[in-house]
């Protein structure tokens, strides 16, 4: 039986993703989850082969947007019960948060991804 149900603001772990949202529909294996914060903004490169820059295609991972809905796993939701913050504002800590411990980094995988995140940073605050 779930625990949660529809309404129910929630923290949700999509890919290397980290979000706050509302449970939108409960579905056998998924929660449905609309995005209303960013916790942590994704890795980027590729999925299957993280932290490495040598791969065919160095993938450039943007967070979920404001109200984006996701299938998220159930065991990958929690309750959430604290104020959700506002969406820019908690998206601009998030990629400040991984610019941050990027920058600690002098691998290739790192600067690659600083690369990304630059361009990023471009696309979300215009």
């Amino acid at each position: 039986m779930d625990s949660l149900k529809v309404g129910d603001t929630v923290t949700a772990i999509y890919k290397t993703g980290k979000y706050i949202g509302e449970i939108t529909q409960i579905r056998p294996e998924h929660y449905l989850v609309k995005v209303l914060a960013v916790i942590k903004h994704p890795m980027q490169g590729d999925l299957h082969h993280p932290k490495d820059a040598a791969v065919p295609f160095f993938h450039e991972r943007r967070a979920l947007a404001f109200r984006e809905q996701t299938n998220v796993p159930k065991k990958m939701v929690k309750l959430f019960d604290e104020e959700v913050p506002d969406y820019e504002g908690s998206l601009k800590a998030a990629v400040s948060l991984l610019k941050e411990e990027l920058s600690r980094d002098s691998s290739e995988w790192a600067q690659a991804s600083l690369k990304n995140m630059a361009q990023l940073e471009k696309d979300y605050f215009k």
